[in-house]
């Protein structure tokens, strides 16, 4: 693929089960941003024994949030590499104070809000269950198992706090399927508050600044078509540059 025409510089928000995961995969594909994981680089940090990664494990190992300035300056420093790079930054800004702090080295161009509806999220996240030694995640309302859980199965996963097992076996090995602590509906409730407690603040800044585009909709299927409409507009030649790869 040849590079973009035009350097280009997003910020996607969302909460949690918004489908930014999705959209963020989909924006990469299609329009060849390089995407930047606040939580791919702190854990990448962390593994390799950092200095800011050994300061960041004290603050978790201790219960406490990360300082802004912290994972600022981790952020930032993974920025200054790649200056002539078009990037989609996921779960950073989190705070007013770090939306400073990107502003101070590079302007964003614009700011991708995915704005679904709690009761849609409330719905899509306690409705999850996943097998836990694989991973593969089931939905009960879209995409369920296809064994039911057999009444004289007992649930084997309760040392790794899951709520419980009770929504169907997994499609390849027959084992119980279990749902998350997060996923919980009084766990979910109370992040969707934090969440939007936290964020507000952040969008009314870049709103203020006439860079943030928000997408409503209940569906990730039938908002993708809106961002990726919205996309194509902004960066006009990225579609030449595409065709070219």
């Amino acid at each position: 693929m040849m590079g973009l025409q035009t350097v280009f510089r997003a910020v996607i928000m969302g909460a949690p089960g918004s489908g930014k995961g999705t959209v963020s995969a989909r924006i990469v594909q299609s329009f060849g941003l390089k995407h930047l994981s606040s939580g791919d680089m702190l854990r990448a940090n962390i593994e390799a024994k950092t200095d800011l990664g050994l300061l960041m494990k004290s603050c978790i190992d201790q219960g406490q949030l990360v300082p802004d300035d912290v994972i600022s300056r981790l952020i930032l420093s993974s920025l200054r590499g790649i200056e002539r790079t078009s990037w989609l930054l996921d779960g950073f800004p989190r705070t007013v104070a770090q939306a400073e702090a990107l502003d101070a080295v590079c302007d964003v161009d614009s700011v991708i809000n995915l704005d679904v509806p709690f009761l849609t999220i409330r719905e899509r996240l306690t409705s999850r269950w996943v097998h836990l030694p694989s991973g593969r995640v089931y939905n009960v309302d879209f995409n369920p198992p296809k064994k039911p859980l057999c009444s004289d199965v007992v649930c084997a996963y309760r040392a790794y706090s899951l709520v419980s097992c009770a929504q169907g076996l997994d499609d390849v090995t027959g084992e119980p399927l279990v749902q998350r602590d997060d996923d919980s509906p009084e766990t979910v409730s109370r992040r969707l508050k934090d969440y939007e407690r936290q964020t507000q603040p952040v969008l009314e800044y870049y709103r203020s600044k006439g860079v943030l585009e928000t997408f409503t909709g209940t569906e990730t299927n039938k908002i993708w078509p809106h961002v990726q409409a919205f996309l194509t507009r902004k960066i006009p030649g990225i579609q030449q540059a595409m065709g070219k790869a």
